[in-house]
């Protein structure tokens, strides 16, 4: 019998506070952004707003012997010069998170197939604010 196993897909925004990078992202274009990741990659980013959800969503794994139940992947438009940053915070917040693609400014939804995610948790930007989207991925 096929063990179960629940891949969830988490944008580097929703897992972390990215808010200051993303302002001088849109005030000062990439190049700012990046020279920015790149001189703070040793200060650990806060919590975003899906933070506390994946760190309850890992524990399932606590509750098994074989302690692979739940996986959960970054997909991030960071590049990986700027993805280090979030790696070290991943680290750092003791998150079991071992797999990430970083696609280099393009969209990272054309790897939730490949992952086989079954959920991916963004940060969409909305009129209203920031809003966490919940994509529901029936692809398998």
């Amino acid at each position: 019998m096929k063990k179960s196993k629940l891949v969830i897909g988490i944008s580097s925004r929703a897992l972390f506070d990215l808010d200051e990078s993303h302002k001088i992202f849109e005030a000062d274009g990439v190049d700012a952004y990046r020279e920015y990741q790149i001189l703070n990659e040793e200060k650990i980013l806060n919590p975003g707003n899906a933070f506390g959800l994946v760190k309850k969503i890992l524990e399932i794994n606590n509750l098994y012997k074989s302690k692979d139940r739940v996986e959960v992947i970054l997909l991030s438009r960071n590049s990986a010069d700027t993805g280090l940053r979030v790696f070290n915070s991943i680290e750092a917040h003791n998150l079991e998170i071992s797999r990430a693609v970083f696609c280099g400014g393009e969209s990272p939804h054309k790897y939730v197939k490949d992952f086989n995610i079954d959920l991916f948790y963004q940060v969409a930007a909305k009129m209203s604010g920031w809003l966490l989207k919940v994509m529901l991925l029936l692809q398998r």
